[in-house]
């Protein structure tokens, strides 16, 4: 299967089976992230990224691509897109060399689809 649909229906049928379920904190945290993201003191293009990269130093792949998404959809380049992991690199340490592989995976197929489209 491809490795972006893959994920995106993954995701949106978790996220689909946890607002099923979700109470009233579930909820409001759903909440709270989305407006965290929204334009403020910071533009939602920078929030992205640094979204991006503490997720990475967090090490948690599905976050990491959900931001690689954003990022990529709010029109950060591949370059930069890989400067500020680099960042997230040094900061984090080596442990984090896993996850910026499957990020630049996944980094590749997003840049790969906007150029079929």
């Amino acid at each position: 299967m491809n490795l972006l649909k893959e994920y995106r229906d993954r995701r949106a049928a978790q996220n689909e089976k946890v607002l099923e379920n979700a109470d009233k904190v579930i909820k409001r945290i759903y909440s709270l992230d989305t407006v965290t993201y929204q334009d403020g003191a910071l533009d939602a293009k920078t929030k992205e990224m640094i979204g991006l990269t503490t997720s990475l130093v967090l090490r948690c792949d599905d976050c990491v691509k959900y931001h690689l998404e954003k990022c990529i959809e709010l029109g950060y380049t591949k370059e930069q897109v890989i400067e500020g992991m680099a960042v997230t690199n040094v900061v984090g340490g080596t442990i984090v060399i896993p996850h910026l592989r499957r990020a630049v995976e996944y980094l590749e197929a997003l840049f790969e689809e906007k150029e079929n489209q």
